[in-house]
C-alpha cells in the first residue's frame, strides 16, 4: 500500500468515526438531558450550564494555540513537544490557581449554593486533568488516527451521561454533576495514555517555543475572535431584544446549522492534519479540496433544502412546538447563510494547515468587525431579524475566501460542486410543485416530501450526471 493510499484510508475512516461519535453523543445527550430536565430543577441545570461556560471561556487561554502548532508543523522534535507540555501546564496551573482564588467571588456573584462552589472547583480540577491529554491527542491527530480519539470521547460521553443520570435518579441533585465530571476526566486520561503512550517531560526550549508561538498565537486569536463574534454577541442581543428574541434566534440558528455542524465540522477536523502532512504538494491538496467540497455539497445541499420545506410542518407535528413558529423566517435566513458559509470555513482550516495563519486571522477579524458594526444597526432597524441578516451578509463574503485560497492552491470549486447543486435545483422544482398541493395529514406530507426529494435528487445524479454517490462512498470506505 502506497503512503498516499494509506493516508487516504486513515482520513476516510477518521471522518466516519467522527460522524459516528457525533451521532452517538447527540443521541446519548438527548436522552440524558430529557431525564435530567425532568428530574432536576431548572435552577440546578442552569448552574451547571453557567459554570461549564466559565470553564469553556478559560479553555481559550489554555495553550495559546500550541497544540495546533504541533499538529501543523511538518517535523517535530522532542524540544517542541516538551516545551508545549511544560508551557501549557504552567499556563493552566496558573489559571486553575486563579480560578480557585476567585471561587468565593464566583459563588457570591451567581448566588451559588455550597454544592455549586464544589462543582466549580471540580470543573477546574477536570480542566487541569484534561490538559494532560493534549500531547497524546496531538500524536493521534498528526497521524490522522481520529478513530482512536473518538473511542476516548465515546467512553467519556457514556460515563458522564450514565453517571449523571443514575445519580440524579438517586437524588444526588447538583452533586450528580460533580461525580460525573471528575469520573469522566480521570477515565479519559487513563484511556488516552493507554492508546497513545507518552512519558511527560519537563523543560522549555526558547527557540522551539518561539517558533510554535509564531503560529499558535494568531491561531488562538482567531479562535477567540470566533468566540467574540458568535457567543458574546448574544449577551448584547439579550439586552437589545430581550430573552424571547434571543430564544427565537438561538432556536433558528441551532436547527439551521445542525447539518453543517455534523458534516462540515467533522470534515474540517480531519482536513487540518491531513493537509498539514502533505502541505508541500499543492496539486494533491487541490484535488483533495475538490473532492471534499463535492461530497460536502452532495450531502448538505439536499438536506438543507428539504429542511426549508419540512420544518414548518414539524413545528405543528411536535407537541407544544408551535411556540417556535415566529422563528421560522429566521430559520430560513440562517439556512441560506449557513450553506454559503460552508464554502468558507474549510478554507480557514486550509490556511492554518499551510501555515497561513495570519490570513485566517485577517478573515476572522474582518467578520468580527462586521458583526459588531452591523448587528446593532440592523437590530435597531429590523429587531430580531438584525442578527440573521448580518449572518447572511457575512456568508456572502465566502467568495473572498475562495479567491484567496485559489491564489495558494489550484482547484476548480464550481466544477466540483456543479452536479450536486444542479440536482438540488431540480429537486427544488419538484418540491415546489408538491408544496402547491397542501395536505391535511402533516406526517404523511413530511414522509412524501422526504421520499420525492430523495428520489429526485439521487435519480438526477445517477441518470443525468452519471454519478453514483453510493458507489463512491463504498469505494472510499474500502480499505486498500
Amino acid at each position: 500500500m502506497s503512503e498516499l493510499k494509506h493516508l487516504k484510508s486513515k482520513t476516510v475512516w477518521s471522518a466516519v468515526s467522527l460522524f459516528f461519535q457525533s451521532g452517538y453523543s447527540a443521541f446519548l445527550g438527548l436522552v440524558a438531558n430529557l431525564v435530567l430536565t425532568i428530574i432536576l430543577s431548572p435552577n440546578i441545570f442552569g448552574i451547571y450550564i453557567t459554570l461549564l461556560s466559565t470553564i469553556s471561556f478559560l479553555n481559550y487561554f489554555s495553550d495559546i494555540g500550541l497544540a495546533a502548532s504541533l499538529i501543523q508543523k511538518k517535523d517535530l522534535d522532542e524540544n517542541d513537544v516538551k516545551s508545549t507540555f511544560t508551557f501549557q501546564q504552567l499556563l493552566i496551573g496558573t489559571l486553575v490557581i486563579i480560578g480557585f482564588i476567585f471561587g468565593p467571588y464566583v459563588q457570591r456573584f451567581y448566588q451559588l449554593p455550597i454544592e455549586g462552589l464544589y462543582l466549580y472547583w471540580t470543573l477546574l480540577i477536570s480542566f487541569l486533568i484534561s490538559s494532560l491529554k493534549t500531547i497524546p491527542s496531538v500524536f493521534l491527530e498528526r497521524n490522522i488516527k481520529f478513530n482512536k480519539i473518538v473511542l476516548v470521547q465515546l467512553v467519556e460521553s457514556t460515563i458522564f451521561y450514565l453517571t449523571v443520570t443514575v445519580l440524579a435518579l438517586l437524588g444526588f441533585g447538583l452533586r450528580s454533576f460533580i461525580f460525573a465530571v471528575l469520573l469522566r476526566a480521570i477515565v479519559g486520561l487513563i484511556i488516552i495514555y493507554s492508546i497513545s503512550p507518552w512519558s511527560p517531560k519537563i523543560g522549555i526550549s526558547k527557540q522551539s517555543l518561539k517558533g510554535l508561538l509564531k503560529f499558535g498565537i494568531p491561531f488562538q486569536a482567531s479562535s477567540f475572535l470566533a468566540l467574540f463574534k458568535d457567543d458574546l454577541i448574544i449577551l448584547f442581543l439579550a439586552k437589545m431584544i430581550g430573552f424571547e428574541g434571543v430564544a427565537f434566534i438561538g432556536w433558528a440558528k441551532k436547527w439551521a446549522e445542525a447539518p453543517i455542524r455534523i458534516v462540515m465540522d467533522n470534515i474540517t477536523k480531519v482536513f487540518f492534519p491531513l493537509i498539514a502532512r502533505i502541505q508541500e504538494d499543492k496539486q494533491k491538496i487541490g484535488q483533495i479540496v475538490e473532492k471534499i467540497f463535492y461530497y460536502q455539497t452532495a450531502v448538505l445541499a439536499p438536506i438543507m433544502l428539504l429542511s426549508l420545506f419540512i420544518m414548518p410542518k414539524l413545528v405543528h407535528i411536535i407537541p407544544r412546538y408551535t411556540k417556535w413558529t415566529p422563528a421560522l423566517p429566521l430559520f430560513y435566513i440562517f439556512v441560506g447563510s449557513s450553506f454559503l458559509i460552508s464554502y468558507a470555513a474549510p478554507f480557514i482550516s486550509l490556511f492554518n494547515a499551510l501555515g497561513k495563519v495570519k490570513l485566517s486571522f485577517g478573515f476572522m477579524l474582518f467578520w468580527t468587525i462586521v458583526v459588531w458594526l452591523s448587528t446593532p444597526l440592523l437590530t435597531a432597524l429590523f429587531g430580531k431579524f438584525g442578527f440573521p441578516i448580518t449572518h447572511l451578509l457575512i456568508s456572502l463574503t465566502f467568495g473572498l475566501v475562495v479567491y484567496a485560497a485559489k491564489k495558494i492552491v489550484p482547484f476548480n470549486l464550481l466544477l466540483s460542486i456543479k452536479s450536486p447543486l444542479l440536482s438540488t435545483l431540480l429537486m427544488l422544482v419538484f418540491l415546489l410543485i408538491i408544496n402547491s398541493y397542501p395536505s391535511d395529514n402533516l406526517i404523511l406530507s413530511v414522509i412524501f416530501f422526504l421520499t420525492i426529494g430523495a428520489l429526485t435528487y439521487f435519480a438526477s445524479l445517477r441518470y443525468i450526471f452519471k454519478l453514483d454517490i453510493v458507489q463512491d462512498i463504498k469505494y472510499l470506505l474500502r480499505k486498500e
